[in-house]
C-alpha cells in the first residue's frame, strides 16, 4: 500500500523537482506537472482533493489505454481526462516498487533530456 507521503519522498527524489502549494500534492519538473493528487468534481459540489488518488502523466493515448485496460484495478480515468495523456492510480492498491516504477516514468516524459540525463 503506498501513501501521499510515498509520493512525495520519490517525488523529491528526483532531479530539479519542485513541490507546487496545493490541499495535497502537486509536483513539477521544468514546470511541467508529472504527479499530482486527483482534484475530484461532482456536480453542483465543491472539487475534494483526493491524496489516495494520483494523477500521472503517462505521456500519450496509447499508454494511457495500455494501463487502462491492462490493470483496470490500480488505473481508471475520468471524462474530464479524455483526450490528455492522464491517468489516475489508486494508492492503497499499488505497492511502492510499482509507485517509483510510475512516478519515475512520468518524470523521465516531462523533463528536459538535459535533465533526464542526470537520472542515468
Amino acid at each position: 500500500m503506498a501513501t501521499a507521503d510515498d509520493i512525495r519522498r520519490l517525488a523529491l527524489s528526483l532531479p530539479h523537482v519542485v513541490e507546487i502549494d496545493s490541499d495535497g500534492f502537486d509536483f513539477r519538473v521544468a514546470n511541467r506537472g508529472f504527479v499530482w493528487s486527483y482534484p475530484e468534481r461532482e456536480p453542483g459540489k465543491s472539487r475534494v482533493i483526493r491524496t489516495d488518488v494520483a494523477v500521472l502523466y503517462v505521456g500519450d493515448e496509447a499508454e494511457k489505454q495500455a494501463l487502462l485496460l491492462g490493470e483496470p484495478d490500480l488505473f481508471f480515468t475520468t471524462p474530464g481526462y479524455d483526450g490528455l495523456p492522464l491517468v489516475m492510480l489508486r494508492l492503497p492498491i499499488v505497492d511502492v516498487a510499482r509507485l517509483t516504477e510510475l512516478v519515475t516514468d512520468a518524470w523521465r516524459m516531462r523533463a528536459p533530456s538535459e535533465i533526464e540525463s542526470e537520472l542515468g
